[in-house]
Parts: structure tokens; C-alpha cells; sequence
């Protein structure tokens, strides 16, 4: 079952900024948002062919920004 994650209503790519637990944060541009799947590992795709795993139990929050 396809959940469709609301970060696609931001736009075909986004930008976010993931903050893990220990205070450090990351950006991450051109993320395709229809290729968002959460889980244990949320997975995404970018612009530029990139697959990313983000271990969830290590984010406190993540920023999404719509890009033009």
C-alpha cells in the first residue's frame, strides 16, 4: 500500500534538514518527494540518481522546503 507522503503536496523536489540526536544536522537538496518511503530506514531518491537511508531512530526532526 502506497501511504503517499505529504511532502509531495511541497512540490516534485524538496530540500531537507535533518536533525539527529547528538545536535548534528544535515541538508539534503533535490530529493525527489514522491520517492519517500518511511520505515525503520526512510528511504528517498535525489535529482542526481542518489539513494538515501536515514535510520529513523536517530532523527529528532527534519525540515522540508519546497524548491522552485
Amino acid at each position: 500500500m502506497d501511504l503517499k507522503s505529504t511532502v509531495e503536496k511541497q512540490g516534485k523536489y524538496v530540500t531537507q534538514i535533518i536533525h539527529f540526536v547528538g545536535g548534528e544536522k544535515r541538508t539534503f537538496s533535490d530529493i525527489e518527494s514522491a520517492s519517500i518511503k518511511q520505515g525503520q530506514f526512510t528511504k528517498f531518491d535525489t535529482k542526481d540518481g542518489r539513494m538515501l537511508l536515514i535510520n529513523d531512530k536517530n532523527v529528532l526532526l527534519i525540515e522540508v522546503f519546497k524548491q522552485q
